[in-house]
C-alpha cells in the first residue's frame, strides 16, 4: 500500500512541477529552457526521494546517446545531471498529450511517426538539424518504447540509420534503478538510487557493420550485472 501511495505522490510531483512551473517558465524565458529543465528535474527527484549515482563520464564530443528505457524517470534523471540542452526523440503521440506534449514542443524536441514510411526521412532531417545547426546532441531510446522487465527489447532501425548516414559519435548509456523509483506498469514507487552508467563512446565511421548489435549486447551485460548486484531490489 505504501508503494502505491509513493507512486501517486511521484506522479503528482511530476505533473505539478511540469504543468505549474516548467512549462510556464520555458514560455516566459525561452533562452534558458535548458537550465530550467535541468534544475526542476533535480527538484522532482529530490521530492520523490531519489538520488543519482553516476558511473563513467559523458563524452563531450558524442552527439548521439543511445539509452535503455524503463519509464519517465529515465528522462528526468538524464535531464537532472545534464548541463547542456539535448534534443530528445519521442513518438509523435506524446507531442499530442496534454502538458507533456506542450513541454516537448516548447523544448524543441524531435517527434517521430512510426506509422509513416516517411518518418525515417523526417527523423534523419531533424537529427541533422539539431546536431549541425543547433549544436544540440540527440538522445534516443533505440527500443522505441518502455520495457516491462530488465530484458532489452529489439532495437528499432531508426537510430542505426541516422548514426550511419551522419557518421555520428555515439555513446551508449545504461540507466538502472529508475523502475524501482517509479514503476508505471504496476504503479508502485520507492525512494532509491537511479544509476547512470556511461559506456565508452565511439565513431561510427571507425566501426564495423555489427556495431548496433554489439551495443545492445554490451548494454544488456551491464543491466544483468547490476541486477545481480541487487540494484533492483
Amino acid at each position: 500500500m505504501f508503494a502505491k501511495i509513493r507512486f501517486y505522490w511521484g506522479a503528482f510531483v511530476i505533473s505539478v512541477i511540469v504543468a505549474g512551473l516548467m512549462i510556464p517558465l520555458i514560455y516566459l524565458f525561452p533562452r534558458y529552457k535548458g537550465v530550467i529543465m535541468h534544475k526542476l528535474n533535480r527538484v522532482i527527484l529530490l521530492l520523490m526521494g531519489a538520488k543519482i549515482e553516476k558511473v563513467g563520464h559523458r563524452d563531450s564530443k558524442a552527439n548521439l546517446f543511445l539509452m535503455n528505457h524503463q519509464g519517465i524517470i529515465d528522462i528526468i534523471t538524464l535531464e537532472a545531471i545534464e548541463n547542456t540542452h539535448m534534443s530528445w526523440v519521442a513518438k509523435k503521440e506524446l507531442f499530442e498529450a496534454p502538458w507533456f506534449g506542450r513541454l516537448l514542443k516548447q523544448g524543441d524536441m524531435i517527434s517521430v511517426d512510426r506509422e509513416n514510411k516517411a518518418g525515417l526521412v523526417k527523423l534523419f532531417k531533424d537529427v541533422k538539424k539539431s546536431i549541425i545547426e543547433k549544436n544540440r546532441a540527440v538522445a534516443i531510446f533505440p527500443e522505441g518504447t518502455r520495457a516491462k522487465g530488465q530484458k532489452l527489447l529489439p532495437f528499432k532501425p531508426g537510430a542505426k540509420f541516422v548514426a550511419q548516414k551522419l557518421k555520428l559519435r555515439v555513446q551508449p548509456v545504461v540507466i538502472v534503478g529508475s523502475k524501482y523509483v517509479l514503476n508505471e506498469h504496476n504503479r508502485t514507487g520507492h525512494s532509491g538510487v537511479v544509476k547512470v552508467i556511461y559506456l565508452p563512446a565511439f565513431d561510427i565511421d571507425e566501426s564495423d557493420k555489427q556495431w548496433y548489435d554489439r551495443v545492445k549486447e554490451e548494454m544488456q551485460k551491464v543491466i544483468d550485472k547490476e541486477e545481480k548486484n541487487g540494484i533492483y531490489r
